[in-house]
């Protein structure tokens, strides 16, 4: 674990679609984002794959990271993550070792078990129910693929062999963290949104790992919702405003709902369960966001911290973004 003043910093862009904005915006923004934490030292950048999510572009992450990658020159892009029982092993190699054998050294390829949907839309994406029973099979046939070193005779992954795509295992439970540590494979711990299990599942992890050919000694990361402001007034304005929204995106799907209806969802025992799902956030000024940061990585025993800035409008989560560099320089903290 790191403990250097400054934490490596990566960042989750979900590729929001904002009120009045499309599709097309939210990409354009993804690479804006992408761009600045570049430019600003962040690790990594990866997107998550959701579906039948009105407000979420990130539904195809190979094809955004392809996007952002040709926008890019240096920070590494990835899945964070690929839900891999809704795919063949063979098709997420052949996916990402595309991507590497364009974008050599940029590519990160985060594994997770879950549907990244409702279980309506899982069976309109012909998903097996009994699929995630397979993960840990399928990560190690899909590791084989990118190895060059394939378990079915007879099927190479073109283009993917030899790529030797990093993987990393994702989750929200002890689960994850004893394949990660099983496999010797780093962990992404999900406590932007579920923090319930992070300390549990990562002390497994670290007490469990098992050297790999891919790494040596046990890397974590954990996420974070970060919103950075000039004023600690402003960013609490901007987390009251981001809170409301989640709340009602979890529990009135495509509804228009009145200030009133908004503040009854919000109040509601449901409304201060979804509210509790962002518990570890980094609110405020860039020294108490950049403080709550570090802090947090000490706590939690991570490596890295992956931070979901969470603010309205690209140009805030951009100024979060650059505020929370400037903080987390050793020189200035």
């Amino acid at each position: 674990m790191t403990t250097s003043s400054a934490v490596p910093l990566s960042i989750l862009d979900l590729a929001i679609i904002g009120p009045g904005q499309t599709a097309a915006d939210a990409f354009t923004n993804s690479v804006a984002l992408a761009q600045r934490a570049e430019a600003r030292g962040y690790q990594r950048v990866w997107y998550a794959e959701h579906h039948n999510m009105s407000v979420i572009a990130s539904s195809a992450p190979a094809v955004l990271i392809a996007h952002v990658a040709a926008h890019t020159s240096t920070i590494r892009l990835g899945a964070g993550g690929v839900m891999l029982p809704n795919h063949s092993p063979l098709t997420i190699a052949e996916q990402y070792g595309t991507l590497a054998t364009l974008h050599p050294g940029r590519i990160d390829l985060g594994l997770g078990r879950a549907p990244g949907s409702d279980q309506t839309t899982a069976r309109a994406m012909r998903r097996d129910p009994r699929a995630s029973d397979r993960f840990p099979d399928d990560v190690v046939e899909l590791q084989a693929y990118l190895r060059g070193a394939s378990t079915v005779a007879g099927v190479e992954a073109v283009p993917g062999a030899g790529t030797d795509v990093p993987l990393w295992i994702l989750g929200s439970s002890l689960f994850g963290a004893r394949l990660a540590a099983a496999l010797g494979l780093p962990y992404a711990f999900a406590s932007h949104f579920a923090p319930g299990a992070l300390l549990e599942a990562i002390e497994i992890y670290r007490r469990e790992f098992q050297p790999s050919e891919q790494l040596a000694e046990p890397w974590a990361m954990a996420g974070v919702n970060v919103i950075a402001s000039d004023t600690d007034d402003d960013a609490e304005r901007q987390f009251h405003e981001v809170r409301r929204h989640r709340i009602a995106r979890f529990l009135a799907p495509g509804r228009e709902l009145t200030d009133a209806e908004l503040d009854l969802i919000v109040d509601s025992p449901q409304g201060r369960q979804v509210a509790q799902m962002m518990h570890y956030s980094a609110v405020g000024t860039a020294d108490i966001v950049a403080r709550y940061v570090r802090e947090f990585a000490t706590a939690a025993q991570v490596d890295e911290v992956i931070t979901a800035h969470a603010s309205g409008t690209i140009d805030e989560r951009l100024r979060s973004v650059d505020l929370l560099a400037d903080a987390n320089d050793p020189v200035t903290v």
